[in-house]
């Protein structure tokens, strides 16, 4: 199964960099965020994290839309459907985390951040969250286009809607305002544990709930010999 995991993995990566200009706007549109919002710091970093998770669940909604078929081809030869699940999500970590610390490096220059290590949450769970979001989009959306407006739209109440709200704590990438305020401003350690409990238990939601729709709906189904 690991050599099956890694596998699909490096495939995934092959597959990704033929996308080039998508793979462009993953490095460009959260440099767009930032610069946007980059006089007030704590907004910089927070819409710097959006921006990356936008990238990489539209990149994670792409790659399984397009593996869809494949897939389906590779579990009726006797492939796990959970190793092909997981070993897509290895590529889009993989290329989320590189992502993630070329830009923490931005952040760390262009800014004045007193906690450092803070940021590298900050993206790192933002990352972790984004993959199988997008996965879990393309599964309930199985259009490129449509899904990604999905995924725009979730975005756009996130970046509007009230921090303080409870609506706001539905929305995956809450933890991004906890997180950032720790990084940038004199708030005590709590503010970071609601942070990173919230970024836990969304990327535990996402997680079971994409590969879940994954297993069930590339899964094989024995049909029982006549007798």
């Amino acid at each position: 199964m690991r050599l099956l995991i890694r596998t699909v993995a490096l495939t995934s990566l092959k597959e990704l960099s033929r996308r080039r200009v998508a793979l462009l706007f993953v490095f460009l549109l959260p440099l767009a965020f930032f610069v946007l919002r980059i006089e007030v710091h704590w907004q910089a970093l927070r819409f710097l994290a959006i921006g990356v998770g936008w990238a990489i669940a539209t990149l994670a909604l792409f790659s399984h839309v397009a593996s869809r078929r494949i897939d389906s081809r590779l579990a009726v030869m006797g492939a796990s459907p959970s190793a092909l699940f997981l070993g897509r999500q290895l590529a889009l970590v993989t290329l989320g985390l590189i992502t993630a610390g070329a830009y923490f490096v931005v952040a760390a220059v262009s800014l004045d951040v007193p906690r450092l290590a803070a940021v590298a949450l900050l993206l790192a769970t933002t990352v972790l969250i984004a993959a199988p979001l997008g996965a879990l989009v393309s599964m309930l959306i199985p259009r490129e286009l449509e899904g990604a407006l999905a995924l725009l739209a979730i975005m756009a109440m996130q970046l509007l809607a009230d921090p303080a709200s409870t609506a706001a704590r539905l929305l995956p990438f809450w933890s991004t305002r906890e997180l950032s305020s720790y990084a940038i401003e004199p708030v005590g350690v709590e503010v970071l544990h609601s942070g990173l409990l919230h970024a836990a238990v969304t990327l535990a939601v996402a997680f079971a709930l994409a590969w879940v729709v994954s297993v069930l709906r590339i899964r094989t189904v024995k049909l029982v010999e006549p007798t």
